[in-house]
């Protein structure tokens, strides 16, 4: 049987080859798009990724919430969702921005936003600029680090995500949170 490419054959592999994407400025005038212009795009389309307060019990969705948040950042930024007891997202905030190779994360400050935001668990996640998505010495040491701060309140770390430009490690599926 013959493997027929029906979106080549209908035009569509090359529709937008070559096509400039324009973006407005703040002026009102258009100007060519750049790669931060479209990963900018991409995180404001990730929250329709969640919906407001969408069940994050679907590692798979958080990956890629995660991924299209954090991905493509040229420097370290750790992130955090806090969660109710049904897995509702209560907020999405980013707890620090580093530098290329790290990012200072107190869990003291993740554990103070969790007890003002009522929250029941948290999902971690940081990115890996350098497109290695293993994690470090020192990311399962926080990873640890956390989890047993958050258990001294009744709160449930479910996962620490790490972020590439093409890849998430899950350390909840590795059995590492």
């Amino acid at each position: 049987m013959e493997h027929v490419n029906h979106n080549a054959a209908l035009g569509y592999d090359n529709m937008n080859a070559g096509q400039t994407l324009y973006v407005r400025s703040p002026s009102g005038r258009y100007r060519a798009a750049t790669d931060s212009h479209v990963l900018a795009a991409a995180r404001i389309a990730a929250e329709s990724l969640i919906g407001d307060r969408a069940d994050m019990g679907n590692p798979n969705a958080v990956k890629r919430y995660f991924q299209a948040k954090l991905s493509g950042m040229g420097h370290e930024v750790a992130a955090v969702l806090y969660l109710n007891s049904q897995f509702k997202v209560i907020r999405y905030m980013e707890m620090s921005h580093g530098t290329l190779t790290q990012a200072s994360v107190y869990p003291r400050e993740i554990v103070k936003t969790a007890l003002r935001l009522d929250a029941a668990a948290i999902i971690m996640s940081h990115n890996h600029p350098s497109g290695i998505p293993e994690p470090s010495e020192a990311d399962l040491a926080l990873t640890r680090h956390l989890k047993h701060a958050l258990a001294l309140i009744d709160v449930r770390l479910l996962d620490h995500i790490i972020v590439t430009g093409q890849n998430t490690t899950s350390l909840a599926e590795r059995g590492q949170v």
